[in-house]
């Protein structure tokens, strides 16, 4: 009775890990049935008013003292916050200028709608050299001050690669943003209770 018993719970231990493992291996999304309410709400404000309100953010992107001297990598960079509202800047490399020297800071001012809180930033690179960037500052006039994404690797060729700090949107969380401005270190915790 004991080794039946055994060898129940073995099956039932292996068929839970198999599906746990095929779980794994191929996730399936599933959207929050509130976030699509709050992008529903957007959407509709959008289409009410009939535009968008659009923000100006400064971009500041420190290329790696180990990257290449010059570049010649296409180089595109998005970023956004957790209601979808995405800024996207394509093409902001130019050899011609010395854009993305080793060593180099460049700013960009960039044009985009206005969100809620920068939480994901990703660069995007094509092309020969493995360009570098050590860090990216985006300020966010939502919180006003900047925001810092810390790279200090080469970036994969052809691939979104950065980071998403987002909070899955619910009745009931609360976001802490760490964020740095010059040499001060600025962290915002905001709770949303029903």
């Amino acid at each position: 009775m004991g080794f039946c018993r055994a060898l129940f719970v073995g099956v039932v231990a292996v068929a839970i890990v198999s599906s746990l493992a095929e779980s794994a291996v191929n996730p399936q999304p599933h959207p929050d049935p509130q976030e699509l309410e709050q992008q529903q709400l957007l959407q509709e404000v959008v289409d009410f008013t009939g535009r968008t309100r659009a923000c100006s953010y400064r971009v500041i992107i420190k290329t790696s003292c180990r990257s290449p001297r010059i570049t010649r990598d296409a180089v595109a960079l998005s970023f956004g916050d957790a209601y979808n509202n995405q800024v996207y800047a394509p093409g902001l490399d130019d050899p011609s200028s010395k854009t993305f020297e080793r060593c180099s800071t460049d700013t960009f001012d960039i044009a985009g709608p206005c969100g809620y809180g920068i939480c994901y930033l990703y660069l995007w690179r094509d092309g020969p050299d493995g360009w570098t960037p050590d860090w990216v500052q985006v300020y966010d006039p939502y919180y006003r001050l900047y925001i810092t994404f810390h790279y200090g690797s080469p970036l994969p060729l052809r691939v979104w690669y950065g980071f998403n700090h987002c909070t899955p949107l619910s009745s009931n969380f609360t976001t802490t943003t760490t964020a740095s401005y010059g040499d001060e270190l600025f962290t915002t915790a905001t709770t949303d209770a029903e």
